[in-house]
């Protein structure tokens, strides 16, 4: 993930009197091209990398700049070591020494480690879903109840109108969701922030309770696709199904659960005959029906031309 790697980069700077772009992609495992490019961007955050050419030319931050409570908020500083600490399952101790500097700028971080705040990351994202995801930050850091129209995943696409009580923001696989106590379904619920119409804060305040670890998707399962590509579009379906391939001789197979009907009719029939569905036999019906309906509409559209 890129903001891992700007993360990293900031703290190698820090660290270092001065780093070379070779040695950053050696270490990041990734392009020295993707390394100027990754500076270029740190610069813009306002962290000044000077850059110097020649045999013992590199990166490192200008000369005065140092990293201080002043320059980044509790809030931002927070955001920095929970990344940090949920990063610690994957990398073990290797980010200790950087969570221990953080928490030494401010005591705070450390203290309120187990608290279970919410963290929000400036990921790309749309600026409807950006908006929604800064004010439910807010609403969870203040406790304060929520109201939104969400919009479900059946093909109707019916919106109902809920009151929640906001516990965290999820980034998943590009996607935020928000985690929440639905009033209405009286447990832990799920939603797709890009699927909330409509949101109000409101002034009521809420008190953490329990909540049963329950399965916590809303009515609908989704579609169970076993679906099975041809070796041809290998690249594209590993990058669209990253985690799900498996191979089977010229073939990869791929376990997928599609949330909306229309999504998983035009994945499939994007990939025309290199794809086979093995099951659910109905999914199979509903891509002839969807391409016969295609079909149609432009025939139609020939006749009246």
């Amino acid at each position: 993930m890129r903001l891992d790697r700007l993360l990293g980069i900031t703290l190698e700077l820090m660290a270092k009197q001065r780093v070379t772009a070779a040695e950053l992609a050696a270490k990041f495992e990734v392009s020295v091209r993707t390394v100027y490019r990754d500076v270029e961007l740190i610069n813009q955050a306002g962290i000044p990398v000077a850059s110097f050419t020649g045999a013992d030319g590199g990166f490192e931050l200008m000369n005065g700049f140092f990293l201080t409570r002043q320059h980044f908020s509790v809030d931002d500083l927070s955001v920095i070591y929970t990344l940090l600490k949920a990063m610690q399952g994957a990398m073990g101790g290797a980010v200790a020494p950087a969570m221990r500097k953080l928490a030494s700028l401010h005591p705070a971080l450390a203290a309120n480690e187990e608290s279970g705040k919410a963290v929000i990351l400036n990921m790309s994202t749309q600026e409807h879903d950006r908006d929604i995801v800064h004010r439910l930050f807010q609403a969870i850091r203040q406790s304060r109840v929520v109201e939104l129209a969400y919009t479900g995943t059946s093909a109707s696409g019916i919106r109902s109108e809920r009151s929640v009580e906001p516990l965290n923001l999820l980034w998943e696989k590009g996607v935020w969701y928000l985690e929440a106590y639905c009033r209405l379904r009286q447990a832990r619920r799920y939603f797709r922030v890009s699927r909330i119409a409509r949101l109000d804060v409101t002034e009521t305040t809420f008190a953490p309770r329990r909540i049963s670890d329950e399965p916590a998707q809303e009515t609908e399962q989704g579609i169970q696709a076993h679906l099975r590509f041809d070796l041809s579009v290998c690249t594209r379906v590993l990058e669209q199904f990253p985690g799900e391939c498996t191979y089977q001789g010229d073939r990869i197979n791929v376990h997928k659960t599609f949330y909306t009907k229309e999504y998983a009719l035009s994945v499939i029939a994007s990939y025309g005959t290199k794809v086979d569905i093995v099951s659910p036999d109905e999914l199979r019906d509903d891509v002839i029906a969807h391409i016969e309906a295609i079909r149609h509409h432009y025939r139609k559209n020939k006749e009246e031309i």
